[in-house]
């Protein structure tokens, strides 16, 4: 297994768990909770395969299902839904900063590997690692957190044009991406730590 496919499982894991906390928040059933995990974790990949022209991984693969169920027992079996809402907002940052991470990585990888050019890179990154945020913030009457929540959006473009710079350097190794997933994650909650926001209009 390598460094690519080490980091895809990291970003599965860690955006079902995102994805099952809101259903909690928004006190789903079972099987809701169980569809906001599901579209958080493999819908962002989804699009970008759709985007590529090529068949969803999701389709062909059952390591993202596998890692879903895993997460989602796990979760369960610790009872996170029992969690007071503080330390529940908590785990969803961490969740879901590890998973813009590692799902901006993944996707940016798959453009460097179909040669497109650094806009398709950051773009590939970005759809993969926030589409799935957004399908289940829509599915749940949430305004997505690209659209509201501080430096989000912007971390996933640092990642890809960093990753972008390390291809075209020759620097891409499982060190390099080891450190641009922690980077990236560090710098995440760096940035909800300070409250770093954009300027608005």
């Amino acid at each position: 297994m390598n460094a690519t496919e080490i980091i895809h499982i990291i970003g599965t894991a860690a955006f079902a768990l995102s994805g099952y906390l809101v259903g909690v928040r928004k006190r789903l059933d079972m099987l809701g909770v169980m569809i906001t995990a599901m579209l958080t974790a493999i819908g962002g990949g989804m699009m970008r395969d759709a985007i590529v022209g090529r068949i969803p991984l999701v389709f062909t693969q059952n390591t993202a299902w596998a890692v879903i169920g895993i997460t989602l027992l796990l979760a369960w079996g610790f009872k996170l839904q029992n969690t007071r809402k503080r330390e529940l907002a908590a785990v969803f940052l961490w969740a879901d900063s590890l998973g813009l991470a590692a799902f901006t990585i993944t996707g940016a990888q798959a453009g460097l590997a179909l040669d497109v050019n650094i806009f398709g890179v950051v773009m590939l990154g970005f759809i993969t690692a926030v589409g799935g945020g957004i399908v289940r913030d829509v599915l749940v009457n949430d305004i997505p957190m690209i659209l509201r929540k501080d430096f989000y959006g912007t971390v996933s473009v640092i990642i890809g044009l960093a990753l972008y710079g390390l291809d075209k350097l020759g620097w891409v190794n499982p060190f390099t991406l080891n450190l641009l997933l922690f980077g990236g994650y560090v710098l995440r909650l760096w940035a909800h730590r300070v409250a770093w926001r954009l300027p608005k209009f």
